[in-house]
Formats: C-alpha cells, sequence, structure tokens
C-alpha cells in the first residue's frame, strides 16, 4: 500500500524570526493538518539540528507536538546531521507503510540566528580528526570544489548557473528568503569565503519550519502525492578516509536504491531537488544520481539544463541557496515545495508535465544520503 503526502505546511523563511522555535513549528504542524483535514495524528517525528545548543533545549518532538495540541501522541525526535529532515520522513514513511501508524506528522523547525551556526555545524564531522585542523562544512566543501577544479581544469565561472538558476526561481516563491536575482559580475564580485567558494556558493544562515502530513493511501485521495521510493546510504565518516571524494558513494548508492523500490531509471525523473547547500554539491549530485558522467555535472549548469526549462530542472522553488537552509526544517521544505510541482499547483515556478520528482538531503560533507521519489 502506497503512503501518501496527505498535507503539507510551512512558514515563510526569515534572517531572524521573532517567532519562538516551539511557535514556528507548531504553526508548521497546524497548517499541515489543516491542509489534510485533519485535527490528530498517531505519531510525530521531529527534526532539529541545533536547538542543544541555540535554545538550549532537547527533547524537541514532544515539545512541539504540545506545542501545537497534539497530546498523547508517539513523539520522536530524529537527527541525521544536515539530512535530519528527510531522516524524519523516512522513518515516518516506515512507520506508516508498516501498519503500526495510521497517520503520522513530520514536522522540521530550525532557528539559527540565536546562535553561532557555523561552529556547530563543524559538529558533524569528525570531531577527533577534522574538526582539529580548523576544518568547518564551508571549509570541507571548498577543499573538494578545488579539488573537483584541478582534476578537470575547469574554472570558478562554471559553477556559476547553480547558483543563478537558484536565485532566479525563487523571486516567485513567497516563502523563500531572498526573492530577487544575482548576476555573475555580483557572484563574480562577492567575497571569498574559503577559496575557492564565494558567498553566493552557500546558502545562508535562516530561520524556518515545514510539516507535512504522511497517510496511507486508503485515507486519502486519488491525487494525492503518493511517496514511491525511501533510501539511505552512507560513506566513510571522513572524507580523508574516502577512495574518491568526488564520487559521492552515499548519493550513489541512495540514488540506485531509490530508483530500484521505484523500478524506474534516471531519465524518468522530471525534477531533482538537489541539496544545493553549495555548488559544488550540486555538481557532485548530478553525477552521482546518474544525470552526467563524472566531471560534467557543471555541463548540466552551464548549458542551462537545470534551469525549469531544461532536461533535469533542479531548486525549482530557489532550493537552500536562495530558498533558504534553515537545517532541520530544510527536507521538509522540498517535500513541500514537491508536492505543489506534482499537483501542478507551483505557479510561475511549475514545470511543465511533473509527474515524477526526486530529493536527496545531504548529512555533513556527504557522509549520509537520504532520497526520496514522489509521484502523482
Amino acid at each position: 500500500m502506497d503512503v501518501c503526502i496527505a498535507g503539507t505546511g510551512r512558514i515563510r523563511i526569515e534572517k531572524k524570526t521573532a517567532l519562538s522555535l516551539r511557535e514556528m513549528a507548531a504553526k508548521a504542524l497546524v497548517l499541515s493538518l489543516q491542509d489534510a483535514r485533519l485535527d490528530h495524528v498517531d505519531a510525530v517525528y521531529s527534526s532539529n539540528l541545533l536547538a542543544d545548543e541555540h535554545q538550549n533545549q532537547k527533547h524537541t518532538a514532544a515539545l512541539f507536538a504540545d506545542a501545537a495540541g497534539l497530546f498523547g501522541v508517539e513523539a520522536l525526535e530524529v537527527r541525521a546531521a544536515t539530512a535530519s529532515g528527510a531522516a524524519a520522513l523516512r522513518l515516518a514513511y516506515l512507520a506508516v507503510s508498516s501498519g503500526q501508524i495510521e497517520s503520522a506528522a513530520v514536522v522540521g523547525a530550525e532557528k539559527m540566528s540565536d546562535g553561532s551556526s557555523q561552529d556547530n555545524l563543524a559538529k558533524s564531522l569528525d570531531a577527533e580528526r577534522e574538526v582539529p585542523r580548523g576544518l568547518s562544512m564551508i571549509r570541507a566543501n571548498a577543499e573538494i570544489m578545488k579539488r573537483y577544479m584541478d582534476l578537470y581544469n575547469i574554472n570558478y565561472e562554471c559553477f556559476l548557473n547553480f547558483s543563478l538558476n537558484s536565485h532566479r526561481n525563487s523571486v516567485s516563491n513567497s516563502f523563500a528568503l531572498f526573492q530577487q536575482t544575482v548576476s555573475e559580475n555580483e557572484m563574480l564580485a562577492s567575497r571569498i569565503i574559503a577559496d575557492p567558494i564565494r558567498l553566493f556558493d552557500c546558502a545562508p544562515v535562516c530561520d524556518g519550519a515545514a510539516a507535512v502530513i504522511l497517510t496511507k493511501s486508503s485515507r486519502s485521495s486519488s491525487s494525492s502525492v503518493k511517496i514511491k521510493a525511501s533510501s539511505a546510504a552512507t560513506d566513510r565518516f571522513a572524507i580523508e578516509d574516502r577512495k574518491n571524494p568526488l564520487e559521492l558513494q552515499a548519493a550513489r548508492l541512495s540514488s540506485q536504491k531509490a530508483y530500484r523500490q521505484a523500478e524506474i531509471k534516471p531519465e524518468d525523473i522530471d525534477f531533482f531537488e538537489l541539496h544545493d547547500a553549495f555548488s559544488i554539491m550540486s555538481c557532485l549530485s548530478l553525477e552521482a544520481c546518474g544525470f552526467a558522467e563524472p566531471g560534467q555535472g557543471w555541463k548540466l549548469a552551464q548549458e542551462k539544463e537545470i534551469f525549469r526549462e531544461g532536461r533535469i530542472p533542479v531548486a525549482t522553488m530557489g532550493g537552500l541557496k536562495a530558498r533558504g537552509h534553515p537545517v532541520g526544517a530544510t527536507s521538509l521544505y522540498q517535500i513541500c515545495e514537491m508536492s505543489m510541482q506534482l499537483r501542478n499547483q507551483a505557479g510561475e515556478n511549475q514545470v511543465p508535465g511533473a509527474g515524477i520528482g526526486m530529493t536527496q538531503s545531504i548529512g555533513g560533507a556527504g557522509t549520509t544520503v537520504i532520497t526520496h521519489i514522489l509521484v502523482v
């Protein structure tokens, strides 16, 4: 029996919201319940990464459920670094598909503005071997990007369209943090964060919350969006231990599992909501998932094949780069946006003929990758 997305809810992403973390989560949960026309669910699975450090708060699943008026339910927090939202979704998917749970809410909320996000995100790396040598999420991706550029003898300009596409798509997304386009000149003039990564190559620190409701297909309409595949895989934890750090082994394994579950091939995917926290990750994800050969992912961007009118549209509502990346909620924003695309409700951002969508979330520096394929 298929697991369906019966409802979605999200709040606008902001640089710094006036809402508390629980208020953000409760608002998204209530909106998703209203969309699903439900007043209760059997379980709540939450995703949050930074509340321990930023809000001095643990036990977020029970907190979020309580704030939304959902008493007596199973409530569990799920984490997989920056792929936590996708991990929570996967747990809910497995619970509903097993028959143990009839309906489940998945909620992600993150208030990154309350603390030092980059320092705390670095805890997703190896605390004994990587962090002591000064590695952070930005520096890890910068090292990978430099290695890619050197190996394939390409320049920085080859990556520009990844960010240009994201900002182009965010303009008409009223929930996005950035709602303006950027130019090539602006990107090239932007400051270097960690060479060769510039300001427009990385997703912003921000606040946001999103939620989805999962039910069995028998409780949803025939037009509901269905989860046809949910898969996860890992790579070696430390980047230096990987045979080829440019391969994104976890992304490759996770996508292959998902293709087998859904009984499709990469060419059947109509659009791809990838984890574009950094431009290099967009490039490597396209290669790992079979949309381009190794060393060729940047060409899909350069030739505008990743644009909405292209062969494999990505970041169709702005992606992590321009919509925003409130880490615990990011994957659920992707699911909300994919549902809109598949229901033909994306307005100016609509991908023509969208019938099969794939989303992929990356935890850490490519360590954990979770893939979902959605269809109507």
